[in-house]
């Protein structure tokens, strides 16, 4: 099967980094032809700056395929054919109800992204969609626990795809951050993998034979576990799913047919990457240094607190928090980056310089390693992408190394359906 790509929420092209073995030098990209990248659309809503788009266009070209518009806008019909449909969307609310004159039957809520993906599915008929999403997704909305990933596991179900899933902590693998994110493959049942999941039965896949206990090994032993049906015979359709339906869904799971299979699992952990190991072993720049009223700040911020603080009613609370390490030990993996890096926040790592020994924040080319991007992937040398962007680009991004293996895999998957 040809390895052809769409890439939808490219971001600054993580997944594309992942799978073509991505590599910069001297403002020179280089990549693997393994998987030809067809399509890219990257819309950043509600700001002028493009930065992410800008990005992706410095390091692999402004094509006609490389898309800045938004997602909504799109005419699905006019993306190119492809194999394989790729994308990090946003956690939203994906409850639908019935049109109020239900001549047009179920509809989502306007601007949740997940209904584009949706309405390319059903456009393009791709055999095969790997996706990444925050791990909550499992869990919303609090009010009914696993409604929103149910109404997603319903309508790739209803377009006829089975799915596998798995929580990944990056750290866990050996790459240099704990970052904790959800995987999503689905696979059309079209297809020989799919036949081929058929002759295992549900949990022989979620431990032994999917594409996630073959690329990141699982402990043989569940924790816990809940099963679940989501076909017509037990929803009538998305509606009645997002109205009703409620399910524990763990960190390990898979949906056939309808059919859903969860375990609660860990992971077969393996030597780690640690925060020491990615940073810059050169002179850093002194603007990156603490001292004074931002050492003391950063101090405070990451010391243990208790606060009286008011209610809106007027009534008193305390409000607490312990301390956290100060500064971040190196001979562990990164904390979650989040996308206010690098401010003047609790959040922000602080590492002690490697020449100097003084502590700083981390710089824009350690942010990105954690994230296993090429050295000054994000220094583009555009407007919209300034220094602190380069931050906010990185706590938006996923760990390169994940799908760089679960790319390996997929080649044999797609060799396989020749």
């Amino acid at each position: 099967m040809e390895k052809t790509v769409a890439e939808l929420f490219a971001g600054v092209g993580g997944f594309r980094c992942g799978l073509n073995h991505v590599k910069l030098k001297n403002d020179l990209v280089t990549e693997d032809d393994t998987w030809n990248f067809v399509y890219a659309n990257q819309w950043e809503p509600s700001t002028k700056s493009q930065a992410a788009y800008d990005c992706y266009v410095k390091r692999f070209g402004k094509t006609d395929s490389h898309i800045n518009q938004d997602i909504n806008k799109v005419d699905k019909n006019n993306i190119p054919d492809h194999n394989l449909l790729v994308g990090g969307f946003p956690c939203q609310d994906y409850s639908v109800a019935r049109t109020l004159s239900n001549e047009k039957g179920i509809q989502g809520k306007k601007g949740v992204l997940w209904w584009d993906i949706i309405d390319t599915i059903e456009s393009k008929n791709p055999p095969f969609i790997l996706l990444e999403n925050v791990d909550r997704l499992l869990r919303s909305p609090s009010s009914q626990r696993g409604r929103d990933f149910g109404v997603m596991l319903r309508s790739l179900n209803d377009n006829g795809y089975s799915v596998q899933w798995r929580v990944i902590n990056a750290a866990d693998y050996g790459f240099p951050q704990k970052r904790r994110r959800v995987f999503i493959f689905a696979y059309h049942k079209t297809t020989k993998y799919y036949k081929e999941m058929l002759n295992y039965n549900l949990s022989d896949i979620i431990f032994k034979e999917g594409i996630f206990a073959k690329v990141f090994p699982i402990k043989q032993k569940s924790l816990d576990k809940s099963k679940g049906i989501i076909d017509k015979d037990k929803y009538v359709d998305l509606v009645d799913v997002s109205d009703n339906f409620h399910l524990h869904f763990f960190n390990t799971g898979i949906m056939i047919n309808g059919e859903i299979l969860t375990h609660k699992t860990e992971p077969i952990s393996t030597k780690t990457t640690n925060l020491g190991d990615i940073l810059e072993q050169n002179a850093v720049d002194e603007k990156y240094f603490l001292d004074g009223e931002k050492l003391e700040k950063f101090t405070y911020l990451k010391g243990k607190k208790r606060i009286e603080r008011t209610h809106k009613n007027g009534s008193k609370y305390i409000f607490a928090e312990g301390s956290i390490p100060f500064p971040d030990k190196l001979d562990v993996p990164a904390r979650t980056m989040l996308t206010s890096e690098s401010t003047t926040n609790r959040s922000s790592h602080v590492v002690k310089d490697v020449k100097t020994g003084k502590l700083r924040t981390l710089t824009p080319i350690e942010a990105e390693r954690i994230n296993m991007f090429p050295d000054n992937w994000t220094n583009i040398n555009e407007k919209s992408m300034t220094e602190r962007r380069r931050y906010f680009m990185m706590g938006n991004a996923l760990v390169v190394g994940i799908i760089d293996k679960l790319g390996e895999y997929l080649k044999e998957i797609f060799d396989n359906e020749d």
